[in-house]
């Protein structure tokens, strides 16, 4: 050997476009901007590195952690009245913050059911109300009884184009809310 060293060199191109990484997330699909918008701005992240799962339904902890984040993570100062949320659950100041804003006071005065999967109506409830609850008036979906919990806060969402339901004039305020359907709803919140 003649002591030299070969070196070979080999460039790899690195992608700095909004281009998905996720295999589940197609380009045309409703919720496509939505995710990138929400991975985007440290909402939330894939399952894995290369999939969102848009069809998964999320649990309450993962919506107010999404909510959370969405408005900066904010810091908080109240107690943790709830005896199923502890201080190192990564979802822990979301939940306090969620209670503080009053979006909301857990299933029970001591729990808050994290893991518990968060249905259509209480995604835009949570939503609604970390709004300030703003007064709307108008019409809403055929399966939204006008005396529900949700009912105000469906209508509010339906005005501000944050849903237009399911078609046929259905919400379905009872089917679990999936990932894709929850960022959307928040994307069109933040514009």
């Amino acid at each position: 050997s003649d002591g030299k060293v070969s070196v070979a060199v080999d460039f790899v191109e690195i992608v700095t476009s909004d281009e998905s990484s996720f295999v589940d997330v197609a380009k045309d699909a409703y919720y496509y901007d939505a995710v990138m918008w929400a991975v985007k701005q440290g909402i939330t992240n894939g399952i894995t590195a290369d999939t969102f799962r848009p069809n998964s339904s999320c649990t309450r902890a993962q919506m107010v952690t999404f909510l959370w984040r969405a408005v900066g993570s904010p810091k908080v100062t109240g107690s943790n009245v709830f005896t199923d949320i502890k201080t190192d659950n990564y979802y822990y100041d979301a939940v306090l913050w969620a209670v503080e804003q009053g979006i909301t006071k857990g299933i029970t005065a001591t729990t808050f059911a994290p893991n518990t999967t968060v249905n259509r109506a209480q995604t835009v409830t949570f939503l609604y109300r970390a709004n300030s609850s703003p007064a709307s008036e108008g019409s809403s979906f055929a399966d939204v009884p006008a005396g529900a919990y949700y009912a105000d806060a469906v209508v509010w969402a339906k005005n501000e184009g944050i849903t237009a339901g399911l078609g046929g004039n259905v919400f379905s305020p009872k089917s679990d809310c999936t990932r894709g359907q929850i960022v959307t709803f928040l994307h069109r919140n933040a514009q």
